[in-house]
């Protein structure tokens, strides 16, 4: 057996599952999830309609074996979307690759670079805390170290990356960055992507930007991504960045695993490779969906008007009991609950049926703090009805505590 695999946590959901056994959740309620982020708005159909095309054109393509590059018209597609949303000129050829949804891609482009016998002692992966899991386990299945970064909530829960010493950044090989963040939504600002590409520059890691939830927002302006950050800095090769995202949350299709990274041509190459190894081909008819849906950006102004709504009516709710605002994106509310937050969400679903996540899951203990604990995450990714009936039983439930 991998001995690495012994250093792996239970996922949140698996520990939630723990937390609440043993909890009756009041009958007289509903059950409500406010848990897991899974889009749960309808699949456009649009992107059906391409799907079931595909199938009974006779053009699938099922008969053959799909290239792990990807057809060339979806790397097109995919370059065409990054023009419009950006304003970057990529070569499809060489600097964008599709993937089986960021996930997978995430965790598997750390096996691309991490390089442990490039280093005297331990290799270490930066990544945001709270953070998404798949970084933690990725470096670790790869051979390297997590070092966690904490989120700092009077900076709109920035990462402190001058906390990190430089000797940690002196054996850094990949550097995760989440942005818009999970669990919080905050956007990171240019100054910030300067700083990481010059620390980038000093010490030759490689960044790799999730960028998952970039569609999803409330500002009047896009959130500033990766490769446009690179671009704005005069970094038009996009040396050592690697960015992530997927139509999972955009076009509402996470059963589709669907998505694509872009940026260094070096990295797309070495990616490619490994990619060709690990069986990670996209189907055909998957591919020809994911055309559909990244040529078309009306269904996703629609979808970003549903979560603007949403939260339009929900964060003012929860804002009169509780210390929330509305994040720059994403579709989660982080809340502190001044208190435990694993009391605070078995309580909640016993006496109320409505099931939150403990920050304390989506984050690790670093010197001494777990930059989670005492806050929970609400993903509103429900319909408004259900959403707005969840806080309001929330409401009357931190009310009742407090009294």
């Amino acid at each position: 057996m991998n001995p690495n695999l012994s250093s792996l946590q239970a996922y949140p959901f698996e520990r939630l599952r723990q937390l609440f056994a043993g909890v009756v959740p009041n009958p007289a309620f509903s059950p409500i999830s406010l848990g897991i982020g899974e889009p749960r708005h309808p699949t456009p159909q649009l992107i059906k309609d391409a799907y079931c095309h595909a199938i009974q054109s006779g053009e699938s393509g099922l008969a053959a074996y799909p290239a792990t590059a990807g057809d060339p018209k979806l790397r097109l597609s995919m370059a065409n979307w990054i023009q419009r949303r950006y304003g970057l000129q990529l070569d499809a050829a060489t600097q964008i690759l599709p993937i089986n949804g960021s996930r997978e891609a995430l965790f598997a482009f750390a096996q691309t670079v991490i390089n442990p016998a490039a280093s005297n002692g331990t290799v270490q992966v930066v990544c945001p805390n709270p953070f998404y899991q798949i970084y933690e386990g990725a470096a670790l299945l790869a051979g390297a170290q997590p070092y966690f970064v904490p989120s700092v909530p009077s900076r709109n829960f920035a990462q402190d990356w001058d906390s990190v010493p430089e000797s940690i950044w002196a054996s850094t090989q990949l550097m995760y960055v989440c942005s818009p963040g999970n669990p919080a939504g905050a956007v990171m600002p240019l100054s910030e992507w300067e700083k990481l590409f010059a620390l980038s520059d000093r010490y030759g890691f490689v960044i790799a930007s999730d960028e998952c939830y970039s569609e999803i927002y409330f500002r009047d302006e896009a959130p500033l991504g990766g490769l446009e950050a690179a671009a704005k800095l005069g970094r038009a090769d996009f040396k050592n960045l690697v960015s992530f995202t997927s139509l999972s949350k955009r076009s509402n299709v996470p059963g589709m695993r669907s998505g694509f990274c872009a940026g260094d041509a070096h990295w797309i190459k070495q990616f490619l490779l490994y990619r060709t190894y690990h069986g990670s081909a996209m189907s055909p008819v998957v591919q020809a969906a994911s055309i559909a849906a990244w040529d078309d950006e009306n269904h996703v102004v629609d979808n970003r008007a549903k979560y603007r709504a949403k939260f339009a009516q929900v964060t003012p709710l929860l804002a009169d009991v509780m210390d929330v605002t509305l994040p720059d994106a994403g579709f989660y509310l982080w809340a502190d609950v001044n208190g435990s937050d694993t009391e605070f969400a078995r309580e909640l679903l016993a006496l109320y049926n409505v099931t939150v996540l403990p920050g304390s899951y989506l984050a690790r203990e670093a010197n001494g703090h777990n930059p989670g604990a005492g806050r929970i995450r609400m993903a509103l990714v429900a319909e408004t009805a259900e959403c707005v009936e969840a806080a309001q039983r929330i409401v009357q439930f931190v009310r009742g505590r407090s009294a």
